[in-house]
């Protein structure tokens, strides 16, 4: 049986495969369009789905759309009744895509398709728990869902054991975590939706001066976790902001503008806002671990993504066991949503693994063989070398750690926001100097963000402040990049921090990798296991071999406000508009300095929305 997944219209679309309720394929539709974020109905990526499954439309036995329309409808019109006349220019706005398409989803799924299958609609965070729980390696485990808003629901919680999954207590519009934390997105003048892990960057170097102002004044916590938003501050419920002229005075600015100065003000309200956020998390989490009794915790939704959040919930040690669903936003939702009908629906049994999860590590997208490497690589006329493995593998440690940045283009493209070394750029964690190289002529993106460590899960003890509570394997696992942890002491070095304020001490080298280090000593890990990676897992053990250290920089295959690469063509045209040093596609290795000049008629950085 083939169950297709959607999710589509508000950001980040995507598509999903079932086969016999095994995820055989996913991918998001900005992949393919080079939109990032693309809230557009997912045509390639559910074309990708059907040509990996080497079936058509009419061998679909279901469709799952991630979300009722009719109840997100049921809420815009009911807060434009509370609000009127309030949110009338937003609620005109928004009304004629919803008259026209919105709330005919089922209609034009079946037209743009052809599907003359059923289709269900999961509520929206009836998705995201199934995304959180089902392919988790858990038989038994409580459940938190945290994002923006789906249909009324903000944050929710349940319990789930083998094929069943309910949702216990929600929640709703417009009392919202994740909107919350957007909100102070926006008004630090970064893109909703897109800009929440710049803020959580930034905050290690404000201090939370306005925590207790927070709480005083925009939400009420109780001690539950359970809160209300004190609205009259907030306009994401009424018109095209987030923030009021009540919310800009209480902090006595205007909200920053996109690209200008960043302020110690920017600085202190992420910090501040993160703590409450991390506070506000702790306490959900306590409530449900006394309601639920039970170890094992699954998260999703995209709070779910603030992995500084996750680590400090981790480090608290309230469950035993947390998995979180590596594409928690909305693009998880369309393989939530696809197992929703699989377990709950249809009612079909778990089987049991031996694996991390039931998600294929999220290697589920695209994937180019040698065949089709060499075949780009001829009709461009592009220098190469193709390699034996073990070649491969000793020549690309070596460019590592003689300081090149190194494209790595390898295996199937990973489901999710994060490059999991598929997609991914590699550089040397120790070099002092890697973390601006890679962030100014690589990325050219902001001084301030950190890069992410990948090390073998084996070595991770030696190197970082972790235990082994959060794996049923009992070891410690952050495979797809979800939880902060400090570098352990002995690792530090000694550093004056004294200037909180100074974005350029991310240059400051305060560990022995501090390419990877934050000026809080902490790092966003992924741990590498052999059998969910092994080219990436025998290239970090080389390394190690050659230079002592387990640990190099992966951070995504793209340039700021860029999607992550699919195709080969896409590695090429982001490996030459940049200054990375070399190239590795499968086993092709192509050098920067013998490849022909690289012409494009359009001035490619000012293509992509900068976010």
């Amino acid at each position: 049986m083939l169950i297709l997944g959607i999710s589509a219209f508000y950001h980040d679309s995507a598509a999903s495969l079932l086969k016999d309720g095994e995820v055989i394929c996913a991918a998001q539709e900005e992949r393919f369009t080079r939109i990032k974020h693309d809230s557009s109905f997912p045509v390639n990526a559910i074309n990708f789905c059907l040509e990996y499954a080497n079936c058509s439309i009419d061998d679909i036995e279901y469709i799952a759309y991630y979300e009722k329309p009719s109840l997100k409808f049921d809420r815009l019109v009911k807060t434009y009744l509370m609000t009127a006349p309030s949110g009338y220019e937003s609620f005109i706005r928004s009304m004629p895509v919803w008259l026209k398409e919105k709330l005919w989803l089922k209609r034009h799924i079946r037209k743009k398709l052809k599907f003359k299958g059923k289709i269900i609609s999961p509520e929206h965070h009836q998705s995201h728990a199934a995304s959180a729980y089902y392919p988790s390696p858990f038989d038994k485990a409580a459940f938190i869902t945290m994002d923006g808003v789906g249909e009324w629901a903000t944050l929710s919680y349940g319990y789930a054991e083998n094929n069943q999954l309910d949702i216990k207590q929600e929640i709703k519009f417009p009392h919202s975590l994740g909107l919350l934390y957007s909100a102070f997105t926006y008004y630090c003048g970064f893109k909703v939706n897109s800009g929440e892990y710049k803020l959580m960057g930034l905050a290690p170097y404000g201090k939370p001066k306005y925590t207790s102002l927070i709480l005083d004044k925009l939400i009420d916590l109780k001690d539950d976790g359970s809160f209300k938003l004190d609205m009259s501050y907030f306009n994401f419920h009424v018109g095209f902001t987030m923030t009021n002229g009540k919310f800009h005075d209480l902090f006595n600015r205007e909200p920053r503008k996109s690209e200008s100065e960043i302020t110690e003000l920017d600085m202190d309200l992420a910090a501040s806002i993160q703590l409450v956020t991390e506070e506000i998390v702790l306490k959900i989490a306590a409530y449900v671990k006394e309601q639920t009794q039970v170890e094992n915790l699954c998260l999703s939704g995209g709070v779910a993504l603030n992995c500084v959040s996750n680590g400090r919930l981790y480090r608290e040690g309230i469950f035993k066991n947390i998995w979180i669903q590596p594409a928690s936003g909305d693009a998880g939702s369309a393989l939530g949503a696809a197992l929703y009908v699989w377990y709950k629906y249809l009612g079909n049994k778990r089987l049991t693994i031996n694996t991390l999860d039931r998600q294929s590590n999220s290697y589920l997208g695209t994937y180019y063989n040698d065949k089709d490497i060499e075949a780009f690589l001829n009709d461009g006329n592009l220098p190469y070398l193709k390699l034996n493995p073990s070649d491969l593998i000793d020549t690309v440690s070596n460019k590592i750690a003689g300081e090149n940045v190194v494209g790595w283009f390898d295996g199937r493209m990973e489901f999710g926001p994060r490059a999991l070394g598929s997609r991914s750029i590699l550089g040397d964690a120790r070099s002092k100097d890697m973390q601006s190289t890679m962030n100014l002529k690589i990325k050219y993106r902001e001084s301030f963000r950190p890069f992410a460590p990948i090390i073998r899960a084996e070595d991770v003890r030696e190197w970082f402040e972790v235990d082994g509570n959060n794996d049923p394997l009992n070891n410690f696992s952050s495979p797809y990049m979800l939880m902060v942890a400090p570098i352990k002491e002995s690792r530090r070095l000694a550093v004056d921090n004294s200037d909180n304020y100074n974005l350029e001490n991310v240059n400051q080298s305060r560990s022995e990798v501090p390419a990877v280090t934050h000026v809080d000593f902490s790092a966003r890990l992924q741990t590498v296991h052999q059998e969910s990676n092994q080219k990436l897992h025998d290239l970090l053990s080389v390394f190690k071999e050659k230079t002592g250290c387990p640990i190099m920089i992966n951070t995504s295959f793209n340039v700021r406000g860029e999607p992550i690469v699919e195709s080969i063509e896409d590695a090429y045209r982001c490996f030459m508009r940049t200054e990375m040093d070399y190239l590795v596609l499968g086993d092709f290795i192509l050098d920067k300095k013998q490849q022909p000049e690289y012409n494009e008629t359009q001035d490619w950085k000012n293509i992509f929305e900068l976010d």
